[in-house]
């Protein structure tokens, strides 16, 4: 795989700093759609990048894996903070610290 260009870390960087929770996703993964579903059963507004119709898809989950380590989707910030994945965020869910994460976000 091609090196990531500057300008698509710098977008990856624009959408986690812009955003209070970002959601790098794919249309037609199950854990994606939890994830969203989740956070809009809480009625917390996030922007989600579906990385499966965007042609710098690959490029943004390259990106991704060299900022945070992770290879899969989704992959999750709130607050300009990785949560990692859909199981880390159900554990944070479950054990009620993802309340006080959304709150510190004033979301």
């Amino acid at each position: 795989m091609a090196a990531v260009t500057q300008g698509i870390k710098e977008l990856v960087k624009k959408a986690i700093a812009d955003n209070n929770v970002m959601i790098f996703s794919k249309s037609y993964c199950p854990y994606c759609t939890g994830a969203k579903d989740l956070f809009g059963d809480l009625d917390v507004k996030f922007n989600a990048y579906e990385l499966d119709t965007r042609k710098d898809g690959s490029e943004i989950q390259q990106a991704l894996a060299e900022l945070t380590g992770q290879k899969t989707v989704p992959n999750i910030f709130i607050n300009q903070n990785h949560i990692g994945g859909y199981s880390n965020l159900d554990e944070l869910y479950r054990s009620g610290k993802l309340e006080s994460l959304i709150q510190k976000a004033k979301l």
